[in-house]
């Protein structure tokens, strides 16, 4: 028989197309049993809306049995406490929620059931039941809200956490009567209000081959020393598809980044907290943009920067100049390497400022500083400081406070905050620079911008640091138009007005940063919409969301550790990253 040289190439070529059909129809084998799993999780006793939860910021959870994929879900949405069914009697009073993994052993011992019933008088109690749903009927006479599923798979107990947060519309019914108070039928409906937590597909996206992409240039980033580490997470949909940690805290350690770890944002704080404060403000009527700087602060009166208009802040164009180096004018007399009440500002570890040296120095510096003629855009630093004095002014609260008290608690972005040294590990805060000049020490916890450190940690600009997941959250709340977790924090309008671009000087947005209408620059994507709205950070950070889109892209680095790079934006990194992620998104 005569044998082609070509027949070992087609069998080759069957071979592979053979394997990518079998890898197709398992996904589609997934996507149908998840959704299954989702519309099949019943919601009893919910009378009075606890589900899904609101109110985070009053909450002091307490996961009972949780296993590894029910307290990881957790982890997502709020700070929870994990314990075991046998230390239910000891909790009382130290939480107000209780969400508890009711399994065999829960069901099996009357005592537990009989304590979680006491609970309940004064505390939120929330079960959650997997199997079949004969088991509802040892739950008849509690009232309080269930949320049962027939699947015991991971997935079954991941969704029914989401669910209880409101990252899945609850949609599912009884099939069979079980009791007097579970009937044929029963089944309370809601609507998503956050986040889910979700494979590619699930949006269209081919995982396998994102993941691909994205990891051969995260390599690239740190071989040729752009960065030691990053994440990188990507949300479609209200969906977080892609959430993965990159290389290492340091080049020359083995302590490798974690998706939850902490980063200095740098120029994100612009947004995520300064921009935030103003939109607020605006809303209630305390910040007008066509007043001036002299209309809030008195100290402002009679120098050149009282009529400059709050608009031309936010814009960078009100004709300020970019930064002032500050820590280049401190002498001896100005610091010393321990604390006490003359010299209580912290900048790094054994550096203290002495006290009132941002009045007495630096914020006169800004007032007397240089103005050129407005209307040209002119990106910065000290337009951020003098809005930090504004909000700050018209509040009565330093700007750390207000947006923490007003936004993060509320919103469940618990690991975002200024001076994160003061209530996290030093293990989740990821390095930045050696500094050698200035602090010299290794800067963990400690914001890089060294006027941002001058200031105690809090500025304008400056100093925020947070989490990808902490971030995909404040990036929902802006595409969902000012609503997250069923509360609404904004008006639709206010998000538009902020977020578009001004007039032909400029891409910017009233605080944001947005997308380069010169095509060339392909900033920040090539492939990003018109209606593209972020920012960037020096220490190499970002976050682009795309309404036309449903998307969110942050990419979170510590290019600047051990000393600054300039390879991260040389080699374009961040922009590949995001080219890649709008190449597999499959067209309409």
């Amino acid at each position: 028989m005569h044998i082609s040289r070509f027949t070992p190439f087609f069998i080759i070529l069957f071979f592979l197309f053979t394997i990518s059909a079998c890898a197709q129809e398992k996904i589609e084998d997934i996507i149908t049993s998840q959704n299954r799993i989702e519309a099949a999780i019943v919601l009893l006793n919910n009378s009075r809306s606890i589900i899904p939860i609101q109110d985070l910021e009053a909450r002091k959870i307490v996961s009972i049995n949780g296993s590894a994929s029910f307290d990881s879900t957790l982890s997502n949405y709020a700070l929870v406490s994990p314990i075991k069914l046998h230390q239910l009697k000891e909790l009382k009073g130290s939480f107000n929620t209780f969400i508890i993994r009711a399994d065999s052993n829960f069901f099996s011992d009357e005592d537990f059931i009989e304590q979680t019933i006491d609970i309940a008088k004064d505390n939120q109690v929330i079960i959650t039941g997997f199997g079949p749903a004969v088991g509802l009927a040892k739950l008849n006479d509690l009232d309080v809200p269930i949320i049962w599923s027939e699947d015991t798979s991971d997935y079954a107990e991941k969704t029914s956490v989401e669910l209880i947060f409101g990252g899945v519309d609850a949609e599912g019914y009884l099939k069979d009567s079980i009791s007097s108070n579970f009937k044929l039928g029963d089944g309370f409906l809601t609507q998503q209000s956050r986040l889910q937590y979700a494979i590619p597909e699930r949006v269209g996206i081919n995982g396998k081959k994102l993941t691909k992409e994205i990891d051969a240039i995260a390599e690239e980033m740190i071989d040729k020393k752009a960065a030691p580490g990053a994440v990188v997470m990507i949300v479609k949909d209200n969906k977080v598809i892609f959430n993965k940690a990159y290389g290492n805290h340091y080049y020359d350690i083995n302590e490798p980044t974690k998706v939850d770890d902490i980063f200095d944002l740098a120029s994100v704080s612009k947004v995520a907290a300064t921009t935030l404060a103003v939109m607020h403000l605006e809303e209630e009527g305390k910040i007008d943009l066509e007043k001036t700087v002299g209309d809030y602060l008195r100290d402002a009166q009679g120098t050149n920067k009282e009529n400059i208009k709050v608009r031309d802040l936010m814009l960078h164009q009100a004709g300020l100049i970019p930064f002032i180096p500050f820590y280049r004018d401190l002498t001896e007399k100005d610091y010393r390497l321990d604390s006490s009440a003359a010299f209580p500002v912290k900048v790094s570890e054994h550096y203290y400022l002495r006290k009132d040296y941002f009045e007495d120095v630096m914020w006169p510096l800004m007032l007397k500083s240089k103005v050129n003629p407005p209307g040209k855009y002119v990106y910065s630093d000290i337009s951020m400081y003098i809005m930090q004095r504004i909000i700050e002014t018209v509040t009565n609260e330093t700007l750390d406070s207000y947006v923490e008290n007003n936004f993060y608690k509320k919103l469940g972005m618990y690991s975002t905050g200024y001076n994160p040294w003061k209530k996290f590990p030093i293990s989740r805060i990821i390095p930045t620079e050696l500094d050698k000049t200035f602090r010299k020490s290794q800067l963990i916890g400690y914001v890089h911008d060294q006027g941002a450190a001058m200031a105690g940690g809090v500025a304008g600009h400056a100093g925020l640091f947070s989490t990808a997941n902490d971030l995909a959250i404040f990036g929902q709340l802006l595409l969902n138009n000012g609503n997250y977790g069923g509360e609404d924090y904004f008006k639709p309008e206010t998000i538009t007005k902020y977020t578009r671009r001004y007039g032909e000087n400029s891409r910017r947005g009233l605080g944001f940063d947005g997308w380069d209408p010169e095509i060339d620059n392909g900033y920040p994507s090539e492939f990003a919409s018109p209606f593209t709205f972020g920012h960037t950070g020096y220490t190499g950070t970002c976050i682009w969301i795309d309404p036309e889109q449903q998307l969110i892209y942050i990419f979170l680095s510590n290019r600047v550790q051990p000393y600054v790079s300039p390879f991260l934006s040389e080699l374009n990194i961040r922009s590949r990253i995001q080219d890649a992620v709008y190449k597999a998104i499959p067209e309409k």
